[in-house]
Protein backbone atom coordinates (compact mmCIF):
# COMPACT_ATOMS: atom_id res chain seq x y z
CA UNK A 1 0.00 0.00 0.00
CA UNK A 2 1.14 3.54 -0.81
CA UNK A 3 0.05 7.15 -0.31
CA UNK A 4 0.77 8.78 -3.67
CA UNK A 5 3.43 11.03 -2.12
CA UNK A 6 6.47 10.50 -4.36
CA UNK A 7 9.71 10.04 -2.40
CA UNK A 8 12.07 10.46 -5.31
CA UNK A 9 12.61 9.98 -9.00
CA UNK A 10 14.65 7.32 -10.72
CA UNK A 11 16.24 6.70 -14.10
CA UNK A 12 15.51 3.56 -16.09
CA UNK A 13 18.73 1.66 -16.77
CA UNK A 14 17.14 -1.13 -18.80
CA UNK A 15 13.95 -3.06 -19.43
CA UNK A 16 14.79 -6.60 -20.48
CA UNK A 17 11.95 -8.60 -22.00
CA UNK A 18 11.54 -12.18 -20.85
CA UNK A 19 8.78 -13.59 -22.97
CA UNK A 20 5.57 -11.84 -21.88
CA UNK A 21 7.28 -10.53 -18.74
CA UNK A 22 10.24 -8.23 -18.21
CA UNK A 23 13.01 -7.28 -15.78
CA UNK A 24 13.22 -3.58 -14.93
CA UNK A 25 16.36 -1.97 -13.53
CA UNK A 26 16.15 1.53 -12.08
CA UNK A 27 18.78 3.86 -10.64
CA UNK A 28 17.14 5.60 -7.69
CA UNK A 29 17.62 9.16 -6.50
CA UNK A 30 16.55 8.27 -2.97
CA UNK A 31 17.85 6.19 -0.08
CA UNK A 32 17.38 2.46 -0.65
CA UNK A 33 19.22 1.32 2.48
CA UNK A 34 16.01 0.22 4.22
CA UNK A 35 14.63 -1.58 1.13
CA UNK A 36 14.98 -5.35 1.36
CA UNK A 37 14.63 -8.05 -1.26
CA UNK A 38 10.92 -8.85 -1.53
CA UNK A 39 9.78 -5.38 -0.48
CA UNK A 40 7.28 -3.47 -2.59
CA UNK A 41 8.11 -0.26 -4.41
CA UNK A 42 5.86 1.76 -6.68
CA UNK A 43 7.33 2.71 -10.05
CA UNK A 44 5.10 5.24 -11.80
CA UNK A 45 2.38 4.04 -9.43
CA UNK A 46 2.73 0.34 -10.29
CA UNK A 47 3.50 -1.87 -7.30
CA UNK A 48 6.58 -4.00 -8.04
CA UNK A 49 8.63 -6.42 -5.92
CA UNK A 50 12.31 -5.65 -5.43
CA UNK A 51 14.48 -8.59 -6.55
CA UNK A 52 17.96 -7.04 -6.15
CA UNK A 53 19.17 -3.88 -4.42
CA UNK A 54 22.69 -2.44 -4.31
CA UNK A 55 21.55 0.77 -2.55
CA UNK A 56 22.01 2.81 -5.73
CA UNK A 57 19.78 0.84 -8.05
CA UNK A 58 17.29 -1.99 -7.86
CA UNK A 59 15.65 -4.53 -10.13
CA UNK A 60 12.06 -5.71 -10.20
CA UNK A 61 10.17 -8.27 -12.22
CA UNK A 62 7.33 -6.85 -14.31
CA UNK A 63 4.56 -9.27 -15.22
CA UNK A 64 2.84 -9.37 -18.56
CA UNK A 65 -0.35 -8.15 -16.86
CA UNK A 66 1.46 -5.08 -15.50
CA UNK A 67 3.01 -4.36 -18.88
CA UNK A 68 -0.43 -4.53 -20.50
CA UNK A 69 -1.93 -2.04 -18.03
CA UNK A 70 0.86 0.49 -17.49
CA UNK A 71 3.25 2.78 -19.31
CA UNK A 72 6.20 0.71 -18.09
CA UNK A 73 5.90 -1.16 -21.38
CA UNK A 74 7.05 2.02 -23.14
CA UNK A 75 10.07 2.95 -20.97
CA UNK A 76 13.56 3.18 -22.43
CA UNK A 77 16.98 3.62 -20.83
CA UNK A 78 17.30 7.17 -19.55
CA UNK A 79 13.56 7.67 -18.95
CA UNK A 80 12.58 9.15 -15.60
CA UNK A 81 10.11 7.41 -13.29
CA UNK A 82 8.38 8.23 -10.00
CA UNK A 83 9.32 6.11 -6.96
CA UNK A 84 7.60 5.47 -3.65
CA UNK A 85 8.45 2.89 -1.01
CA UNK A 86 5.63 0.91 0.57
CA UNK A 87 3.69 2.53 3.40
CA UNK A 88 4.52 1.48 6.94
CA UNK A 89 1.99 1.36 9.77
CA UNK A 90 3.70 4.27 11.54
CA UNK A 91 3.97 6.48 8.43
CA UNK A 92 1.98 9.66 7.89
CA UNK A 93 -0.78 9.25 5.31
CA UNK A 94 -0.22 12.47 3.39
CA UNK A 95 -2.01 11.62 0.14
CA UNK A 96 -4.71 8.96 -0.14
CA UNK A 97 -4.85 5.18 -0.06
CA UNK A 98 -3.07 3.94 -3.20
CA UNK A 99 -2.77 0.21 -3.80
CA UNK A 100 -0.30 0.35 -6.66
CA UNK A 101 -2.73 -1.61 -8.82
CA UNK A 102 -2.92 0.51 -11.96
CA UNK A 103 -6.35 0.40 -13.63
CA UNK A 104 -5.20 1.53 -17.05
CA UNK A 105 -3.67 4.30 -19.11
CA UNK A 106 -4.75 7.88 -19.58
CA UNK A 107 -3.62 10.30 -22.26
CA UNK A 108 -2.71 13.95 -21.69
CA UNK A 109 -4.89 16.05 -23.99
CA UNK A 110 -3.89 19.48 -22.70
CA UNK A 111 -1.14 20.91 -20.50
CA UNK A 112 -1.55 24.47 -19.27
CA UNK A 113 0.76 26.44 -16.97
CA UNK A 114 -1.05 29.01 -14.85
CA UNK A 115 0.63 31.05 -12.10
CA UNK A 116 3.32 28.40 -11.79
CA UNK A 117 0.89 25.53 -11.43
CA UNK A 118 0.34 22.91 -14.13
CA UNK A 119 -3.15 21.91 -15.21
CA UNK A 120 -3.67 18.67 -17.13
CA UNK A 121 -6.72 17.57 -19.07
CA UNK A 122 -6.51 13.79 -19.22
CA UNK A 123 -8.57 11.40 -21.33
CA UNK A 124 -9.46 7.95 -19.99
CA UNK A 125 -11.63 5.03 -21.06
CA UNK A 126 -15.25 4.94 -19.87
CA UNK A 127 -14.41 1.94 -17.63
CA UNK A 128 -12.28 4.33 -15.56
CA UNK A 129 -14.23 7.57 -15.88
CA UNK A 130 -17.19 6.15 -13.96
CA UNK A 131 -15.07 6.16 -10.80
CA UNK A 132 -14.15 9.85 -11.10
CA UNK A 133 -15.89 12.51 -9.02
CA UNK A 134 -15.09 16.22 -8.61
CA UNK A 135 -12.75 16.77 -5.64
CA UNK A 136 -12.16 13.02 -5.42
CA UNK A 137 -8.70 11.46 -5.28
CA UNK A 138 -6.80 9.88 -8.15
CA UNK A 139 -3.26 8.59 -8.66
CA UNK A 140 -1.55 9.75 -11.87
CA UNK A 141 1.77 7.98 -12.48
CA UNK A 142 1.68 7.25 -8.75
CA UNK A 143 1.11 10.88 -7.72
CA UNK A 144 -1.86 11.56 -5.45
CA UNK A 145 -3.92 14.36 -7.02
CA UNK A 146 -7.38 15.86 -6.67
CA UNK A 147 -9.85 15.75 -9.55
CA UNK A 148 -10.83 19.37 -10.20
CA UNK A 149 -13.48 18.58 -12.79
CA UNK A 150 -14.57 15.59 -14.81
CA UNK A 151 -16.55 15.27 -18.01
CA UNK A 152 -17.68 12.14 -19.86
CA UNK A 153 -14.24 10.65 -20.54
CA UNK A 154 -11.88 13.39 -19.37
CA UNK A 155 -10.84 14.95 -16.10
CA UNK A 156 -8.72 17.88 -14.94
CA UNK A 157 -6.04 17.93 -12.25
CA UNK A 158 -3.91 20.77 -10.93
CA UNK A 159 -0.32 20.42 -9.76
CA UNK A 160 1.39 22.97 -7.56
CA UNK A 161 4.95 23.94 -8.59
CA UNK A 162 6.46 21.68 -5.90
CA UNK A 163 4.70 18.58 -7.25
CA UNK A 164 5.67 19.45 -10.82
CA UNK A 165 9.33 19.89 -9.78
CA UNK A 166 9.58 16.78 -7.61
CA UNK A 167 7.86 14.28 -9.92
CA UNK A 168 7.98 13.29 -13.57
CA UNK A 169 4.62 14.98 -14.16
CA UNK A 170 6.43 18.27 -14.61
CA UNK A 171 8.21 16.72 -17.59
CA UNK A 172 5.09 15.33 -19.24
CA UNK A 173 3.71 16.80 -22.44
CA UNK A 174 0.60 16.58 -24.56
CA UNK A 175 0.08 13.10 -25.96
CA UNK A 176 2.00 11.30 -23.21
CA UNK A 177 0.37 8.25 -21.66
CA UNK A 178 0.21 8.05 -17.88
CA UNK A 179 -0.79 5.40 -15.38
CA UNK A 180 -4.18 5.85 -13.73
CA UNK A 181 -5.37 4.31 -10.46
CA UNK A 182 -8.83 5.41 -9.40
CA UNK A 183 -9.93 5.63 -5.78
CA UNK A 184 -10.53 2.18 -4.29
CA UNK A 185 -13.53 3.50 -2.32
CA UNK A 186 -15.51 4.06 -5.52
CA UNK A 187 -14.90 0.47 -6.61
CA UNK A 188 -16.21 -0.93 -3.34
CA UNK A 189 -19.31 1.27 -3.46
CA UNK A 190 -20.04 0.05 -6.99
CA UNK A 191 -19.54 -3.56 -5.91
CA UNK A 192 -21.92 -3.15 -2.96
CA UNK A 193 -24.55 -1.56 -5.19
CA UNK A 194 -24.34 -4.35 -7.78
CA UNK A 195 -24.43 -7.00 -5.07
CA UNK A 196 -27.41 -5.34 -3.39
CA UNK A 197 -29.35 -5.10 -6.65
CA UNK A 198 -28.76 -8.78 -7.43
CA UNK A 199 -29.90 -9.91 -3.99
CA UNK A 200 -32.65 -7.30 -3.78
CA UNK A 201 -31.48 -6.63 -0.24
CA UNK A 202 -28.49 -5.28 1.66
CA UNK A 203 -26.68 -2.18 0.44
CA UNK A 204 -28.21 -0.56 -2.62
CA UNK A 205 -28.99 2.94 -3.84
CA UNK A 206 -32.19 3.13 -1.81
CA UNK A 207 -30.29 2.11 1.33
CA UNK A 208 -27.60 4.76 0.75
CA UNK A 209 -30.18 7.51 0.16
CA UNK A 210 -32.11 6.49 3.27
CA UNK A 211 -28.99 6.73 5.43
CA UNK A 212 -27.86 10.09 4.09
CA UNK A 213 -25.10 9.09 1.70
CA UNK A 214 -26.91 10.81 -1.19
CA UNK A 215 -29.04 13.92 -1.11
Amino acid sequence: MFTGIIQGMGTVLRLTRRGEDALLEVEAEMDLEDVRIGDSIAVNGACLTVTTNNRRSFTADVSGETLSKTNLVFVNPGDRVNLEKALRVTDFLGGHIVLGHVDGLGKIQEKTVKSGSVIFRIEVESELSRYLVPKGSIAVDGVSLTVNRCDENTFYVNMIPHTAAMTTLGLKKRGDRINIETDILGKYVERFLISGQKKESGINQEFLIKHGFFA
